[in-house]
């Protein structure tokens, strides 16, 4: 994006660099509990630690945006608050990295030379993980959690090329624990640079790299193996053959948060004699096997689809059984049981669809003694098995794909497909569905018009209208359950037809799922170390956790809700990657999303331990080794019920730590993406239930989760250069300017957006706040002195007060776009309201207040540029620990009468703006008013009166606003409204229209405030905005036109304009070099001194005060404007007119006349002024 310069983005930068100096020489952000904890509130808050595979972008920014914002604001309210940052390295990606740099190497040498075809994809922009979109449910988002990081290459080399690596360096990153040392330091340099509030003694990073973390890890392990609940057993999970191990949300390159789908595989045995290609499996036990969410409407199969062009295989069991399905299912069921050898499959043949067309099925439940395998051509290979049972009396597809073929004869002679396996066979009444019958399918189609089996819109609405209803409604109508509803015996039947070896169960992924070294995972029945989730009890208490948890959100609640009604066992072993060993079996290394559950408990005695150092390989703070830190140790440190340990760390020493662990936890706020939900945030609920079961006190205490982050209103990916790193966004926009954008993006669980004109609209904001300032302090003694007393010095103090209050609330309930909206745009709205309507100027004292409340409240999110202006205030302290502003008390009936002004005003205008237009089919503009009236009503017309008490009425007694037909049955029984009709109803709906803004006031006789005084109050306002001459205040009672008399109503005052007459005279300046020259300027009858040099002040911007202006008139009026000037006496021949003189004019003779001290002058057409 082109930009016009970059000035003002360099000086933020230059002030955020000394200002972010000067935190780090106070160290600011560093807290300790204190020693006398009583009385103190804390405020501890984190984010998950980022994975450091790569540089922090936009999107990470965003979230973690959020608990900056929430501890800037939480500083002014007097609390102590902790911030910590720890960096991720457990898990896959970096190793699946460094090993695929490793074998490029071997593959095409040093520096790699790749294949010129396979080069063109390297992307310019920076990242150093591959990972990619996931379509999710909407608690989950859009997209994975890292999504569309990458651009498209192929090759890692290249994706470390575009972070600007050479190739040596590159080579280094072979070994993964390279990048344990070179990205966590980017991290913490570029939030730094962000100025985020955090403690940086108590960073680390993860892995057994770090002995401190490593332990602390193996210490929760062992406690939540002895609380059983860690086990050991076969379990289904998502499972990658190449890694040889269980794939979960953080080793994906696609597919994160999908888990296993069970399925009945429905077994359809194959009828002899055998089709030619299956003649070789005769007398052997052939199923072709179908996957179904449905068991119960087995009763209603007719047929069996197979796609005639698509590849099968039939594969041997381990029972000796074939199954007949496509080969992507049969590696599924390799891994689940099924096959002699696990993982592999036993081949007997490859067939395609058209193969095993018209093969006579026995199937379990149906009616029929045999159903046929027929053409259909939509089937999916992605999905199930390739095999799909037809029940058309309940599925609307299958409906659609059997009436095609009953229909058209030369579709079943294209696949040889007999009239006596079609036609016989029509849809079988089986479940009663309420509104469609007992053939909901063929009831549906029918209603919907569906021709053929290629509607497919008609055909998707089909099915959301009977699926769901024939399920929770449903009533069956066969078999031994007839009569029951379809929700109660659904697993019924499945148990029945699996007791009865005629279906198996059967899991598949629920979506495709890569992993990160680029392997299709699957289903598998693994023997593994899982945590119990699920477990009655554990999901029991966890429940409770989440009943005390604040969510801030009812979607981010309900999320939370589904995710513990359906999550069950969860891996938490792996053997490749990175991480610390399971104590009991080393074997095993810990997965990411299982390390990283209650690792803020660290946070608060990490800076003890390790110093601030990454990886905790110096001299801990304490002398406290790693080896020291036994679980024993660990108990005491965070049970405060556990004895002193056997150990030779001093007691001191332990108790420190216990003092800040008890201090600061539990944790007061936890921000993350929703994606998050469905995983890390429940394991986080789960996990410190099961750590401290008895100790509520120490369970999380809210969670904010928010939607992804667009940019530009799409989603950022490398691949199409729509992407910012955090370094890049700071360098474009400056901190504050990104930061101010970011708060700006969106507050809620839906999407955010980024948008970078925004952000370039939000740098010229702060940087006209900072030079605003720095004018205003610069000349403070042109600025009224004295009290803050006038009409509009009281408004701003109640606006400013009013922002305060409403700002303060939008940050307690981290709505920070919100906080924006009243704690800057509209503060700096009500600042420049208060300086357009101070005619007599702004209040200094006022001012200041303003400038000082205004970088308080911004604080938070755009902290140094509040800090440089709270330093230029002559402040001796950070404003980082400053206080947050008391706001006074909000006079609302004051700024009802500001609002009421302002929409006044603003009604004047546009009332004279549409009087100055040409009329209708002319082209000659009219005069321009100079002079106005504004009528104000204290009560309603007579009318609207007896209207307003009418709609009061009725609403007092039903409780709620009158439907319009109510209202005007009670209006025809006033004969006295008669002559009023047309305008009765227009004027209820107005009323009511009032009532849903402004509340039941609308309905009010009379205002809580005088117009009149307001408008007096305001008069020199209101005559300069409307540039006229002069205006008058009348009842409008006192109006002469009955229309205003009908019209005018409480707070709707109406103007009339008008223009008198004027007689232009020519004003000369006579001072040389002054850059001023001759004006024609009107007088009006009565005008004085001050209103003519007023009129030529607007007339002449180079006059930059009128208060400067000297006019003169010449002793000889006639001859005077003939004589040549003489240099440098401006004011030779020439008189001053005193201020108390009134001019009077002869428009129709064309004369001006001077009146001062009784004697009236004839002053001629041609005067002189001076600017002094």
């Amino acid at each position: 994006m082109s930009r016009k310069g970059t000035a003002k983005v360099t000086a933020l930068l230059e002030i955020e660099q000394s200002v972010q100096e000067g935190w780090q020489r106070e160290r600011v952000f560093e807290e300790d509990a204190p020693e006398e904890a009583k009385g103190k509130d804390k405020y501890f808050v984190t984010f998950p630690y980022p994975y450091m595979n790569g540089q922090l972008h936009l999107g990470h920014t965003f979230s973690l945006s959020k608990c900056e914002f929430a501890v800037g604001y939480q500083r002014l309210r007097g609390k102590v608050c902790l911030f910590p940052f720890g960096l991720h390295c457990t898990g896959m990606p970096i190793k699946a990295c460094a090993d695929k740099l490793k074998r490029e190497m071997e593959d095409f040498g040093f520096p790699p030379q790749f294949p010129l075809e396979e080069e063109t994809s390297l992307s310019t922009s920076s990242s150093a993980a591959s990972v990619q979109e996931v379509p999710i449910d909407k608690a989950k988002g859009k997209k994975s959690k890292a999504a569309a990081k990458t651009g498209s290459s192929k090759y890692q080399w290249n994706i470390m090329r575009s972070l600007n690596l050479k190739d040596d360096d590159i080579a280094r990153f072979a070994d993964p624990h390279h990048w344990l040392g070179y990205f966590p330091q980017l991290a913490k340099d570029d939030l730094k640079k962000m100025g985020v509030k955090v403690d940086w003694r108590r960073t680390f990073i993860t892995t057994d790299a770090n002995p401190y973390y490593d332990s602390f890890v193996r210490w929760q392990f062992l406690r939540l193996k002895e609380r059983n609940k860690i086990k050991f057993g076969k379990r289904y999970t998502i499972y990658s053959p190449l890694d040889d191990q269980p794939c979960m949300d953080h080793d994906r390159s696609t597919g994160e948060g999908a888990g296993p789908q069970e399925y009945t595989l429905i077994k359809m045995r194959a009828i002899e004699p055998f089709p030619q290609k299956l003649k070789v499996l005769a007398g052997r036990a052939v199923f072709l096997v179908a996957a179904t969410l449905r068991p119960e409407t087995m009763y209603g199969q007719t047929n069996c689809w197979v796609r005639p062009d698509m590849k099968y295989i039939a594969f041997e069991l381990a029972n000796g059984e074939v199954f007949v399905c496509t080969q992507r299912a049969a590696r599924n069921m390799a891994y689940q049981g099924f096959t002699k050898t696990n993982g592999k499959v036993d081949v007997l043949m490859h067939l395609t669809g058209q193969d095993i067309l018209g093969i006579a099925l026995k199937a379990p439940l149906t009616s029929f003694q045999a159903i046929y395998t027929l053409p259909m051509l939509t089937i999916k290979e992605g999905k199930g098995t390739g095999i799909v049972t037809s029940v058309p009396s309940d599925a609307p597809d299958d409906f659609a794909a059997l009436r095609d073929l009953q229909k058209k004869q030369p579709l079943r002679e294209k696949y040889g497909i007999k009239d006596e396996m079609v036609l016989p066979f029509n849809p079988v009444p089986i479940i009663e569905v309420p509104g469609f019958g007992n053939l909901s399918a063929v009831t549906a189609c029918e209603q919907l018009k569906v021709q053929s089996q290629n509607d497919k819109e008609k055909l998707t609405e089909a099915k959301e209208r009977v699926y769901l209803k024939g399920f929770y409604e449903g009533v069956m109508l066969v078999g031994s359950y007839a009569g029951q509803k379809v929700q109660d015996v659904k697993q019924l039947i499945k148990e029945q037809i699996l007791d009865a070896n005629e279906a198996v169960v059967y899991k598949e992924p629920e979506k495709q799922i890569i992993s990160r070294s680029g392997d299709e995972c699957v289903v598998a029945l693994c023997d593994q170390w899982y945590l119990d989730y699920g477990e009655t009890a554990w999901k029991q208490i966890t429940a409770e956790s989440l009943k005390q948890l604040e969510t801030f959100a009812d979607d981010v609640r309900k999320n939370f809700e589904a995710t513990l009604d359906w999550l069950h066992e969860h891996a938490c072993s792996r053997s490749y990657g990175l991480g610390t060993k399971l104590p009991w079996d080393p074997q095993y290394l810990i997965e990411s999303l299982s390390d990283s559950t209650i690792y803020m408990a660290f946070y608060t005695v990490s800076h003890l331990l390790q110093g601030g150092v990454f990886d905790g390989h110096s001299a801990s703070p304490l002398h406290i080794s790693p080896q020291q830190m036994t679980p024993e140790v660990w108990d005491f440190v965070f049970f405060k019920e556990a004895p002193f340990p056997r150990t030779d760390v001093p007691k001191a020493a332990l108790l420190k730590m216990r003092s800040e662990f008890e201090f600061w936890y539990g944790v007061d706020l936890r921000v993350s993406g929703k994606d998050l939900i469905p995983n890390h945030l429940t394991y986080y609920l789960y996990n410190h239930c099961a750590i401290w079961p008895e100790d509520r006190s120490k369970w999380p205490k809210a969670v904010r989760a928010n939607g992804h982050l667009l940019l530009n209103s799409e989603k950022m990916s490398k691949s199409t250069g729509n992407f910012l790193t955090l370094q890049e966004a700071i360098e474009k926009y400056s901190a504050d300017g990104m930061r101010l954008s970011l708060a700006d993006a969106g507050d809620t669980i839906e999407d955010a957006n980024f948008v970078e004109t925004m952000a370039d609209a939000g740098i010229l904001r702060i940087y006209t706040l900072l030079e605003w300032t720095k004018e205003i302090l610069a000349n403070t003694e042109s600025l009224r002195s004295g009290p803050a007393d006038t009409y509009n010095d009281k408004v701003f103090i109640s606006e400013m007060n009013k922002g305060i209050i409403e700002t303060a609330q939008h940050y307690d309930r981290l709505m920070f776009k919100e906080a924006l909206r009243t704690g800057f745009f509209e503060f700096q709205a009500a600042r420049d309201r208060y300086r357009e309507l101070c005619t007599e100027g702004m209040n200094r004292d006022l001012v200041l207040r303003f400038i000082e409340q205004q970088v308080l409240i911004l604080s938070p999110i755009c902290p140094h540029i509040c800090e440089h202006i709270w330093k230029r205030l002559g402040k001796l302290n950070s404003i980082m620990r400053a206080s947050w502003p008391v706001a006074g008390a909000v006079d609302n009936v004051l700024l009802a009468s500001s609002s009421y002004l302002m929409d006044a005003a603003h009604s004047f205008r546009l009332r004279l703006k549409n009087l100055c237009q040409p009329a209708k089919g002319k082209k000659i503009l009219p005069e321009k008013p100079t002079n106005g009236t504004i009528y104000v009503a204290k009560t309603y017309p007579m009318w609207q009166n007896k209207i307003l008490i009418l709609l009061k009425s009725l609403h007092d007694k039903s409780g709620v606003m009158p439907d319009n037909k109510e209202v005007s049955v009670q209006l025809k029984n006033m004969p006295e409204l008669k002559k009023y009709t047309k305008k009765l109803m227009p004027f209820v709906q107005a009323v009511k229209e009032n009532v849903e803004v402004q509340g039941l006031k609308a309905l009010n006789l009379t205002l809580d405030f005088d117009e009149l005084v307001v408008l007096q109050e305001n008069i020199v306002y209101l005559t300069n905005t409307l540039e006229l001459e002069g205006l008058v205040l009348k009842s409008c009672v006192e109006a002469e036109d009955v229309k205003i008399q009908e019209e005018c109503c409480p707070g709707k005052p109406i103007i009339a304009y008008r223009s008198e007459a004027s007689v232009p005279v020519l004003f000369v300046n006579p001072q040389p070099c002054s850059g001023h020259f001759q004006l024609t300027v009107p007088i009006l009858e009565g005008d004085t001194v001050m209103k003519i040099a007023y009129r030529m002040w607007k007339l002449d911007r180079l006059i930059k005060n009128p208060n400067s202006l000297k006019l003169l008139r010449y002793e000889d009026s006639v001859m005077g404007p003939r004589q040549v000037p003489v240099f440098g006496e401006p004011e030779a021949g020439k008189l001053s007119i005193p201020e108390s003189a009134v001019f009077t004019i002869d428009a129709e003779k064309k004369t001006v006349c001077l009146v001062n001290n009784g004697a009236t002058l004839d002053i001629g057409l041609q005067m002189a002024y001076l600017v002094v």
